[in-house]
C-alpha cells in the first residue's frame, strides 16, 4: 500500500496498467513526456538516464514499454526533493524497484555522481523558458520545471554528453524556436543530430514542440520524421496521435 500525501492523486498512465502519483500543486506531466518516451528506440540490456525526471513518468513509461525479457535499468534524476520522493513512491506503486531508481541530485553535478560514458540512452524534458520571463516565485515547483532556474539547456546537453557511451543516444523534447541553440549545443558536445520530429497542434498551425535525437560521435546525417499533428479539431485527437500514444506509430 502506497501512502498519499495531501493534494496527491493517482493517475492512470494507460500503459500496461501502470499508474503515477501526481500533485497538481507541483508540475504534472503532459503530452510532451509521453511523446518523448514513444520517440525513444529501445536498446536491449541498456542503461537509461532521465535528466530532470519530475514525476518519474519517462523512466516509468520506458520501463513499461520494455520487452518482457529485457534487463534494462532506468534512473531518473531530479533536483527537487519532494518531486524525487513522490516519483520514488510511483516506482514502488508499479512494482518497478528492480528496474527503476529515482535519484535526488543536480544535473550540473553528474560528473561527481555518475561514471563517464556509462549510459546507452539519456532522455530529458527540460525547462523550456530561458531567463526570468513570467516568473513570480522562482522557488515554486512549477516554475522550476518550466523555467531555466536550476538548469539551462547547455547544462542538460553537457550532462548528456558526459553520461553517454560512444554511439549512445540523447533524446530531448523542446521548443522549435530554440532549435538553432539546440543544434549548436549538441554539435559542440560531440552529439550529432540524427533524428527530429516537429509536433503541430493542428495541421494548419506552426509546430509548438520538437523532439531531437543526438548520437554521441555519430556521423553527419539527420532524418526528419513526418510531422506529428495532435488535433484534427478542438478536443479530438488525430489517429496519428492516438497511434503514437499506443506505441504503434512507425519509427
Amino acid at each position: 500500500m502506497i501512502d498519499l500525501l495531501p493534494d496527491e492523486r493517482i493517475d492512470d498512465l494507460q500503459c500496461k496498467g501502470h499508474h503515477i502519483i501526481q500533485n497538481p500543486n507541483m508540475f504534472c506531466f503532459g503530452m510532451d513526456a509521453v511523446l518523448l518516451a514513444n520517440f525513444v528506440k529501445h536498446r536491449r540490456d541498456g542503461m537509461y538516464m532521465d535528466l530532470g525526471t519530475g514525476t518519474g513518468v519517462i523512466p516509468i513509461l520506458l520501463a513499461a514499454k520494455e520487452p518482457s525479457d529485457g534487463t534494462c535499468q532506468f534512473i531518473g534524476l531530479e533536483i527537487q526533493d519532494a518531486c524525487a520522493e513522490m516519483a520514488g513512491r510511483s516506482v514502488r506503486l508499479n512494482d518497478l524497484e528492480q528496474k527503476v531508481r529515482i535519484d535526488h541530485g543536480d544535473i550540473r553535478e553528474v560528473s561527481c555522481n555518475y561514471r563517464k560514458a556509462f549510459f546507452d540512452i539519456v532522455t530529458s524534458n527540460p525547462p523550456y523558458i530561458s531567463g526570468n520571463h513570467g516568473l513570480t516565485n522562482p522557488d515554486e515547483p512549477k516554475n522550476i520545471a518550466r523555467h531555466e532556474i536550476c538548469v539551462t539547456l547547455s547544462d542538460v546537453i553537457e550532462a548528456a554528453a558526459y553520461l553517454l557511451k560512444p554511439g549512445g543516444s540523447f533524446y530531448m523534447i523542446h521548443k522549435p524556436f530554440r532549435l538553432a541553440e539546440i543544434f549548436e549545443g549538441l554539435l559542440a558536445n560531440g552529439l550529432e543530430p540524427k533524428r527530429m520530429q516537429l509536433i503541430h497542434p493542428y495541421i494548419d498551425k506552426e509546430p509548438n514542440m520538437v523532439i531531437v535525437e543526438g548520437v554521441k560521435g555519430g556521423n553527419s546525417r539527420i532524418k526528419i520524421e513526418p510531422p506529428l499533428i495532435v488535433y484534427k479539431e478542438p478536443g479530438v485527437y488525430t489517429e496519428q496521435l492516438l497511434a503514437t500514444y499506443e506505441g504503434e506509430a512507425k519509427k
